[in-house]
């Protein structure tokens, strides 16, 4: 234990974690971790190797630097060691306190991968009852059992935090290269891009490599991201934590169906063709579907029709990796002009709205004897469209709007609802289009890039809408 907390000696944290930039999600996640007028735990959540330990003892070192808390009133333990194994979270307690020389346990308690702890739900809940005076944050990897667990047992006494795979901004942010966009400051910022050609080299290379820091700030992760992402990752979610959690015996069963899927991001799916393909019923098939989301592996987004109205029976929907890296390190890196950029690019876009609680489907439905689609429609809390897109790794749409047939009539349908199609580099209003009123085009990777960087910087607004226009 004083081996995982140096800084009781006065050395701080780990040179190695000290070294590492710190995430966009600190500041809030710092600010949620730190609050001492709540008395609940804060349970940190995500998919494996996006940083979640590395943020737990980067939050320790501003306590520490604030000078909030002495050295000793804060205790980290990894209950990954085995050392640990059948101790309760009050046992972890007493034992840090022996460990410090302390009169007290300390006053704020870090709790790493705390699935290895059966029952922790149970286990937590009781320790934020029994010590109301201890701030209490835990973290883990196996994010299928925190989920679930969470939500049923920690009523009123968890805080759940989801830290998602990089977004564009923070994989550009990581690599001191956010400032190939502009952000110009005032009522109505303004987005625009430098050099739009650079921006995609950096979108390309984040589409291959850069849901994972390890992956963006690693030379070798990098040149071989199939071995690092797709064994650490997904491996281990697939053979070891989900079978462990639930008790599946087919384990390829399983995986054929991520690796279909996968490879089919953004595509629409149905049970029924699932079903036949794989030879695996329909009801055994949708366990598998909510284990993998569960596991923040995949995304299942629902189909909903011309009028925004959700079908009585789901059988159709489209799934996306959370992010696509996973698909490229598993299938192998695509380049700018690849056949499979158009579906990943479409992933990306979804990936930069996957921590944030939105109601997001895609529309799709039958105009005579032709398909109609739009790719993501964002439902109010009237279950009507509020804004919707397209996404397009092209710019055929601004030279030819009129071919925006789908987005025109879903358009017409719902008028005061904004409208958007990405593109490969043109950003400008398009007045001459079948729809009402003027559609606004914009990058696909400026796009993401306002995404992410909103959604740590800034609550939800109109602000990107603003810049378009």
């Amino acid at each position: 234990m004083r081996a995982e907390n140096p800084w009781w000696d006065g050395t701080g944290i780990r040179d190695d974690y000290a070294r590492m930039k710190r995430r966009a999600y600190f500041e809030r996640f710092l600010q949620l971790a730190s609050q001492t007028d709540v008395r609940r735990a804060v349970v940190l959540m995500g998919p494996r190797r996006v940083g979640k330990t590395v943020l737990l003892h980067h939050v320790i070192a501003r306590l520490l630097e604030d000078g909030l808390y002495e050295p000793r009133d804060i205790g980290y333990v990894s209950l990954d060691q085995p050392l640990y194994t059948r101790l309760s979270i009050e046992e972890v307690a007493q034992g840090l306190q022996g460990a410090c020389g302390g009169t007290r346990i300390p006053r704020m308690l870090f709790v790493d991968e705390i699935q290895y702890l059966a029952d922790w739900e149970r286990h937590l809940k009781v320790f934020v009852d029994s010590h109301p005076d201890v701030r209490c944050v835990a973290s883990g990897s196996a994010a299928a059992a925190l989920r679930l667990k969470s939500v049923e047992s920690g009523a009123g006494r968890f805080t759940d935090f989801l830290l998602p795979p990089l977004t564009f901004y923070e994989y550009l942010d990581l690599q001191d290269k956010a400032g190939t966009v502009e952000y110009y400051p005032g009522e109505h910022t303004v987005i625009e891009p430098e050099n739009v050609a650079e921006l995609n080299e950096h979108f390309v290379d984040y589409i291959n490599v850069g849901g994972y820091p390890e992956a963006v700030l690693s030379s070798a992760v990098r040149a071989d991201p199939r071995r690092y992402i797709g064994a650490d990752i997904v491996d281990k979610v697939l053979l070891r934590d989900l079978p462990s959690l639930y008790g599946i015996q087919d384990v390829q069963e399983l995986n054929a169906l991520f690796m279909t899927l996968a490879y089919n991001t953004a595509n629409e799916v149905s049970l029924e063709a699932l079903s036949q393909d794989s030879g695996v019923t329909k009801p055994t098939l949708k366990r598998y579907l909510e284990y993998l989301e569960a596991a923040f592996l995949i995304k299942v987004v629902h189909r909903i029709d011309h009028s925004a109205r959700s079908f009585r029976r789901a059988t159709r929907f489209k799934v996306y990796v959370t992010t696509p890296a996973l698909r490229s390190a598993l299938f192998g890196p695509v380049a700018a002009d690849d056949e499979a950029i158009g579906a990943l690019a479409e992933t990306a876009v979804f990936a930069q709205w996957f921590h944030a609680r939105v109601d997001l489907h895609y529309a799709r439905w039958r105009t005579g004897r032709v398909d109609r689609e739009v790719d993501m429609v964002h439902l109010d809390k009237r279950q009507k469209p509020g804004w919707f897109l397209d996404v397009k790794w092209s710019d055929r749409p601004a030279r030819k709007p009129d071919e925006l047939t789908g987005l025109a009539d879903f358009a017409s349908r719902h008028p005061g609802a904004r409208v958007l199609v990405t593109t490969r580099t043109q950003l400008r209003s398009l007045p001459r289009w079948p729809g009402p009123g003027s559609l606004s085009a914009v990058p696909t990777s400026v796009y993401c890039y306002a995404v992410g960087r909103d959604a740590i910087h800034d609550p939800p607004s109109a602000r990107f809408w603003r810049a378009v226009e």
